[in-house]
């Protein structure tokens, strides 16, 4: 799903759960990118992040997933973007009073704004649980430009 704001576009994905957040994120990261390299071949992300190429790609429209950043700071962190952040159990709970919410509870949050986009050019992460067990991340954010 994409959702068009002033200044940036809104966009979700999940990709699968892994207990070290940073190195799930880096997963999918790597994933996205085999599925679409942007014309950027051959290039891992951390190469694509030190190319000035990439930035001014990212930054003038990005690619709407999780390659739009370059690395997972702590929950707690308030640095802006391009960052992705993983939501606090505060924040979670805020819209999930059960802190394990369903894929499809986070859905609805996102589609009813009950659950908010970051800022542009930042992405938050939590995850999503089914039958009380952790089953996949769900990744969402806001382009750059």
């Amino acid at each position: 799903m994409e959702r068009h704001l002033v200044g940036g576009n809104a966009w979700q994905q999940t990709g699968p759960y892994q207990r070290d957040l940073a190195a799930a994120f880096r997963q999918e990261q790597e994933r996205e990118l085999a599925l679409d390299n942007h014309g950027f071949e051959g290039r891992s992300i951390e190469e694509l992040w030190r190319d000035p190429e990439w930035h001014e790609y990212i930054f003038t429209g990005g690619t709407g997933t999780v390659l739009d950043f370059p690395l997972m700071i702590d929950a707690a962190d308030t640095d802006e973007g391009p960052f992705m952040r993983p939501l606090t159990d505060q924040e979670v709970r805020a819209w999930a009073p059960s802190g394990q919410p369903t894929h499809d509870e986070w859905v609805e949050a996102l589609a009813s704004e009950q659950l908010d986009y970051p800022g542009r050019g930042c992405g938050n992460c939590t995850v999503l649980y089914r039958e009380g067990q952790p089953t996949e991340i769900g990744y969402w954010g806001v382009t750059a430009d």
